[in-house]
């Protein structure tokens, strides 16, 4: 009787085995992971990479375009981004917070422009009783604007009215090319892209050219980051995507008009002329962060002096350079 139950249990049992024994030899499918970049100066740089991820179906890392760095945040908040691109100042805020993001490359140094069509403003002093429109109070562009004004003996609020009517750089864009704004500090492209639009507007003073006057060193504007899990798991695969965005950058600075078809192909900007005309204004350099940690950690220095928020209260760590 009993060698009967054991025999039973093993006819039961036998089938139950042979399914999961069958399972073993199939491959798992290759984990996806998820690199989340903004429209604009840093989809544009990487946009051969994009181009080449979206067309092999067994690419394992999967590009979301997205328009606000906010939305890159909440990915990176939620887990859903193993990769993301932000404004560095945001970076350091992610890190300073306690999520385990490393600075791994800055692909963009310094897109930020005064475009306006007041004919009237050619120096710094000319600033004088002005209206400036500026996006994202407290933010690189206020803070950074801020900045110079302070270098070029002018008070923020006293001797230049600041105005933050347009929150965002597509509102300001928008308010520019209407003629809403005279004088407004825009990231490129949207500058090249408003100057298309309204023949009035002019470039007057490059942000990156002036903070290099006062400081030496060009702006580490724009971050590349990875979760810190994934860079530890997938050494190789991290090398081989820099070596790929690094020569994503070459090629759109080298081939501009063929990037520009790209770019506007994956609806990142609308207009290829605008956008050939801002790519050599976007000052894409992709360079690893460990090259560059004093340039990162000297940028962050200035911003934590003149409000430690911006960069989350604090200066990185050393931890903080992927190496």
């Amino acid at each position: 009787m009993i060698r009967r139950s054991i025999l039973f249990k093993l006819l039961f049992l036998f089938p139950v085995v042979v399914f999961l024994l069958a399972g073993c030899g199939k491959p798992e499918p290759a984990a996806r992971f998820t690199l989340a970049t903004l429209k604009g100066p840093s989809s544009m740089g990487m946009i051969r990479l994009i181009d080449s991820l979206k067309r092999d179906p067994e690419a394992r890392i999967q590009v979301e375009i997205l328009n606000e760095p906010l939305q890159v945040r909440k990915m990176m908040i939620d887990g859903t981004a193993d990769l993301a691109i932000l404004p560095s100042t945001m970076g350091a805020i992610v890190y300073n917070k306690g999520m385990d993001y490393r600075l791994v490359a800055v692909p963009v140094w310094g897109t930020l422009y005064m475009v306006g069509s007041d004919s009237t403003v050619t120096t710094w002093k000319d600033l004088m009783g002005k209206r400036v429109f500026v996006m994202a109070r407290g933010m690189t562009p206020d803070i950074l604007f801020r900045y110079l004004l302070h270098k070029n003996g002018l008070e923020p609020a006293k001797d230049v009215t600041l105005d933050y009517s347009f929150p965002t750089h597509i509102d300001l864009a928008q308010a520019v090319r209407a003629g809403k704004a005279p004088l407004a500090i825009l990231s490129e492209p949207q500058a090249s892209l408003a100057m298309q639009a309204n023949h009035t507007l002019q470039r007057i003073f490059s942000l990156d050219e002036e903070w290099k006057r006062y400081e030496g060193t060009p702006l580490a504007e724009t971050a590349f980051l990875g979760r810190g899990d994934f860079l530890r798991k997938h050494p190789e695969m991290v090398e081989k995507l820099l070596a790929s965005y690094a020569r994503s950058t070459s090629w759109v600075n080298a081939h501009p008009d063929s990037a520009a078809a790209l770019i506007v192909s994956y609806g990142i900007l609308p207009d290829s002329l605008a956008t050939v005309k801002a790519i050599p204004r976007i000052n894409l350099k992709f360079v690893r962060a460990g090259e560059v940690e004093k340039e990162v950690m000297d940028y962050f220095q200035i911003f934590y002096h003149l409000n430690p928020e911006i960069i989350g209260g604090k200066m990185p760590d050393e931890d903080f350079i992927y190496r």
